[in-house]
């Protein structure tokens, strides 16, 4: 009796016996193109990350939720779990720093605010391991991981100063922008933290002032950011977010 051939990883399933009904070929050996096989597993790796701290993603786990097994996620990423992570973590770089385009519709801040708009937008979708990415607690951190962080940073800082205007940002200028950033991400975090007690909408208004209350700050004490500030406000509307926080803030000082 002839021994019954192997079905391996993304193998084609063996022809039936003539005459008999097709095999039925198990959903986690659909045979898929090597770059389509290898997106798919970064994806759902991608979601497990987002759901649960990655130290607590197994490549089982990777496996069971692809309809693929262990070895098959072992031939995409031999590195095991630690490469399949910075994969993960590199598709979700990309996916936010795609958020960070800015609309030339509408006044500066109006534009600042579509942009936070998309960026909690994206935190809200991976939760659980945006906090761990951000906070560096995760055992899987390494300095590739911090590496893929920090270039998101810089391709916020880089945009932010585009949206200004600016093309060569002096000390001053580039340290506001660099704790806006900051600011945001530690806000998120904290947001994430109390649950999402206050709503997108409010935390998002909340950062476009602290970013025009910083700026003001800052401009008291750099011409450069003082000549960025009077461009921007130029561009506000009387009614406008700007605007009505300076009113806001003269009230409160003339009382």
């Amino acid at each position: 009796m002839a021994a019954s051939a192997a079905l391996t990883p993304d193998s084609p399933a063996p022809a039936a016996p003539q005459g008999g009904e097709p095999r039925t070929r198990r959903s986690g050996y659909r045979r898929l193109p090597v770059q389509q096989r290898r997106e798919q597993l970064i994806a759902v790796a991608l979601e497990l990350f987002s759901s649960r701290p990655p130290e607590e993603v197994t490549l089982d786990d990777v496996a069971e939720a692809a309809g693929a097994s262990r070895p098959l996620v072992y031939r995409y990423f031999s590195g095991g779990k630690q490469q399949l992570y910075e994969a993960a973590l590199r598709s979700a770089a990309e996916e936010l720093t795609s958020r960070f385009s800015i609309t030339t519709a509408g006044t500066p801040t109006a534009q600042l605010a579509a942009v936070l708009d998309s960026y909690f937008s994206f935190v809200a979708e991976h939760d659980t391991g945006y906090g761990a990415l951000l906070r560096g607690g995760s055992v899987v951190a390494t300095a590739r991981t911090s590496a893929i962080v920090d270039e998101v940073r810089r391709v916020a800082l880089r945009r932010t100063l585009r949206h200004l205007g600016v093309r060569d940002a002096g000390p001053r200028l580039t340290l506001l922008v660099r704790s806006w950033i900051s600011v945001v991400e530690a806000s998120s975090l904290t947001w994430l933290d109390e649950g999402q007690q206050i709503t997108p909408t409010a935390l998002r208004d909340w950062l476009v002032d602290e970013f025009v209350a910083m700026t003001a700050a800052t401009a008291l004490h750099d011409p450069q950011t003082a000549e960025v500030l009077a461009g921007l406000l130029a561009l506000e509307t009387a009614d406008g977010p700007a605007a009505a926080m300076l009113a806001q803030l003269q009230q409160l000082l003339g009382r």
